[in-house]
C-alpha cells in the first residue's frame, strides 16, 4: 500500500519556510529593499508594478516562523532562458541558509518551466553572494563595467545551465 505524503517544505537554520509573494508584502519588501540596496532599491511603487503586469514574473518569499520576511526572490522567465529578478535576505539572516533556499527555489520554478538557462547580474564586490552563486554552479559568461552607480562597480553576468534533474 502507498500512503501518500504531503511534501516537506524545505527550511533554513532559523525554520524559515517559502511561500508565493502577496501583494500584503510589499511595503515590507520596499522597506527592506532600503534597508539593504539603498542607493540602487526598489520602491513600492516599482514593486506593484512589477506584480502587476508581468506575467512571467514569479516571486518568493522566505517568512520566519512567526510571520516575518526573512528575504525574497523573483524570477522572470522568457522562453527557454530565465533572469533572477532578485534575491536578498534580511540582515539577521544572513549566513543562516535563507539565501541558498531562495535560490533553490528559484531554480526548481525554473526547470519546471522548461527553463534551460538562468542568468543574473551580481555586484562584482559582493563576495558573499557571489559565493551563493558559486556553489550553486553559476559561471561568470561576461562582465558589465561600471554598472552599479554610484561607485562605478562592475556587475558580472552569470549564468547556470539547467537539466530536468535540477528541479
Amino acid at each position: 500500500m502507498t500512503v501518500a505524503r504531503t511534501p516537506v517544505q524545505p527550511t533554513d537554520a532559523d525554520g524559515v519556510t517559502l511561500r508565493d509573494l502577496e501583494w500584503t508584502d510589499l511595503a515590507h519588501l520596499a522597506a527592506l529593499e532600503q534597508e539593504l540596496f539603498a542607493d540602487d532599491a526598489w520602491s513600492e511603487a516599482t514593486w506593484w508594478s512589477e506584480l502587476a503586469g508581468h506575467p512571467r514574473r514569479d516571486y518568493v518569499v522566505a517568512v520566519t516562523p512567526d510571520g516575518a520576511i526573512a528575504g525574497y526572490a523573483g524570477l522572470d522567465v522568457s522562453g527557454d532562458v530565465a533572469d533572477v529578478m532578485t534575491i536578498a535576505t534580511a540582515p539577521a539572516h544572513q549566513g543562516r541558509g535563507t539565501g541558498r533556499l531562495l535560490l533553490e527555489d528559484l531554480v526548481r520554478r525554473a526547470v519546471g518551466r522548461d527553463v534551460e538557462a538562468l542568468l543574473l547580474e551580481v555586484r562584482a564586490d559582493n563576495t558573499a553572494a557571489r559565493r551563493l552563486y558559486d556553489r550553486a554552479g553559476f559561471e561568470v559568461i561576461s562582465v558589465r563595467r561600471r554598472y552599479y552607480q554610484p561607485g562605478d562597480v562592475d556587475a558580472l553576468v552569470m549564468r547556470l545551465l539547467l537539466t530536468k534533474g535540477d528541479a
